[in-house]
């Protein structure tokens, strides 16, 4: 069933609005109910390491659970967005800041580089709109690094210390790129759904 821009444009100022509550709450759980029951949410971590959480559940216990669990005060504020209703689909670039103050500059701690959310919408049976899917993707080095200037700040909170500790494949929902229960790229972009440009000819020799 076809989505018009007025139906998406409602359901991603709802999904604003539920992103401020979880920011101001510290609990982004809140977010799940805005994903279809079988959406996938991935993103990657290193070549050799992605995320993927594959379903509601998973998305609200894994990746708006475990993996958000300790950035408290922490701000995801979206700087530009781009629906496509055509393919039904949204981006948003958000930025990432810390919400501490960084001393030497008097800003807060912001992860540089571009970050953003890539999501499909989906009208489900009960008419409802909803996320089948959402791609991240981020500068982990960059990550890395304001993570370790917050750490020698000597600011960061024993709940940022806490989350710090948990990563690597043992955690749920961490993946090496052949064991991944859904693809890297969004599962019916994979397939080609979407596709703007044919792959080039092969050159002969």
């Amino acid at each position: 069933m076809s989505l018009t821009r007025a139906e998406i444009e409602e359901f991603w100022d709802s999904w604003l609005d539920i992103n401020r509550k979880a920011e101001a709450s510290g609990d982004w759980r809140v977010m799940a109910e805005w994903y279809a029951e079988d959406a996938t949410y991935g993103w990657m971590l290193t070549p050799d390491e992605h995320f993927m959480a594959v379903g509601r559940d998973q998305i609200r216990d894994w990746a708006i659970g475990i993996e958000m669990d300790g950035f408290d005060g922490w701000h995801y504020d979206y700087q530009a967005t781009v629906i496509d209703e055509k393919n039904a689909m949204v981006v948003g670039f958000w930025k990432q800041r810390a919400g501490i103050t960084d001393d030497a500059t008097g800003k807060e701690f912001e992860i540089p580089g571009l970050g953003g959310s890539w999501f499909g919408v989906e009208r489900q049976p009960d008419g409802d709109l909803k996320f089948a899917w959402q791609r991240d993707w981020f500068d982990f080095g960059a990550m890395a690094h304001t993570m370790g200037a917050i750490l020698k700040s000597g600011k960061a909170p024993d709940t940022l210390h806490e989350r710090l500790k948990v990563f690597g494949l043992g955690v749920p929902g961490h993946y090496k790129p052949e064991d991944l229960p859904s693809t890297v790229w969004p599962p019916p972009v994979e397939v080609g759904q979407f596709r703007t440009q044919e792959t080039a000819p092969e050159a002969t020799a």
